[in-house]
């Protein structure tokens, strides 16, 4: 199931079980296997709410939090489930503040769930490359923008510095790849709007034999 408003994520997820299928269905979708030795010899312990590996190595039992963002958080996953829901579904952004008012939770916790999932949303949690998005059959999208204030909105010294920079080619260049396919998109601040510039990115980023179209 997958809530369709707030209100139902929040109800939905307040069930630990309803918590628990939820994720088991996505980090193991192929049966539950121990994070530490990835063995599939494992029980659940409905009583604790953990499974036990019974395979012999140190600190055989283990939780849905274990090596994930969740890990050594007191927060139970009604609220974080309901924030990555809050996260997720919102086009413009959340702010902590935000969910410290859904969730009823203090600010300073809001804002550190809210961190902790925009790291749990990258690709690489920065180690090593991005994986190339696309692929035969793909489709992805190409665009980039100039990101910076308009002139007529500025202080005048801003305006004087804006100008001294060259106007609007001193502004920041943005170039964004989307693969509707896999729901991926990525963005990275560029140099220059230069062709080579470009196309070299889009052959980092793009896997060969994907059509590239440019909007």
């Amino acid at each position: 199931m997958e809530p369709q408003s707030l209100q139902q994520a929040i109800l939905y997820f307040a069930d630990p079980k309803n918590c628990r299928e939820y994720l088991v269905a996505r980090r193991w979708p192929e049966g539950v296997v121990c994070p530490r030795c990835q063995s599939k010899n494992v029980i659940f312990l409905e009583k604790y709410n953990r499974w036990h590996c019974r395979e012999k190595h140190a600190a055989p039992q283990f939780t849905l939090k274990t090596q994930t963002i969740f890990e050594d958080s007191p927060i139970g996953l009604d609220k974080w489930l309901t924030a990555m829901w809050m996260i997720v579904n919102c086009k413009n952004g959340i702010s902590s503040w935000e969910i410290h008012r859904a969730l009823k939770v203090t600010q300073k916790s809001a804002w550190f769930m809210n961190h902790r999932l925009r790291l749990g949303m990258k690709e690489d949690f920065g180690y090593g490359p991005l994986n190339k998005i696309g692929g035969e059959g793909h489709e992805i999208e190409v665009d980039e923008t100039f990101v910076g204030g308009r002139k007529k909105n500025m202080h005048k010294d801003r305006a004087v510095r804006y100008e001294a920079r060259g106007g609007a080619s001193g502004k920041a260049v943005v170039q964004g790849i989307i693969d509707r396919n896999l729901r991926q998109v990525r963005a990275k601040v560029m140099p220059n709007v230069k062709r080579e510039t470009l196309q070299k990115e889009i052959l980092t980023q793009v896997k060969y034999g994907t059509k590239v179209l440019y909007r």
